[in-house]
């Protein structure tokens, strides 16, 4: 791919991963507000849960978009994938955010034991993201000038 400039991609990623990580702890906010209400068994207010769900969306089309970004930027300036650890840390961080959204979705009363999957999940997408923001920024340095 001979793209002009690779910049404007970088930047892209950069607002995306910004993004990804509020949501990421928007989720962490209203995941706990959610478990705790329904500890107590006290009502919830009727946007949480809502709330908590789009948010839930809102991550995985961001780290889906965050996906594309890498490999449209990779390949076009290197022509090939897997020039760093960038790649296994941000493939983990795909890879959790679809088992947590799956995991989420599937939780029912009859399966509340997907609860602790969707959240022993999250608390591993934490080191993940760690990692993927770390990989990430050393990659960002070799294409700046």
């Amino acid at each position: 791919m001979n793209l002009p400039s690779f910049l404007w991609l970088w930047r892209s990623a950069a607002w995306s991963m910004g993004f990804a990580v509020l949501a990421y702890l928007l989720l962490g906010i209203t995941g706990w507000m959610l478990s705790r209400q329904e500890e107590q068994e006290n009502p919830q207010p009727k946007w949480l849960k809502p709330f908590h769900n789009i948010t839930g969306i809102i991550l995985v089309g961001l780290v889906l978009f965050l996906l594309a970004i890498g490999i449209v930027g990779t390949l076009g300036h290197f022509g090939t994938l897997g020039h760093s650890a960038h790649l296994p840390a941000g493939l983990a961080v795909v890879g959790l955010v679809l088992l947590s959204a799956g995991s989420a979705i599937m939780i029912t009363p009859e399966r509340a034991w997907l609860r602790s999957i969707h959240n022993g999940t999250n608390i591993a997408l934490f080191v993940g993201l760690v990692w993927v923001s770390i990989t990430g920024w050393v990659v960002v340095q070799k294409y700046l000038p």
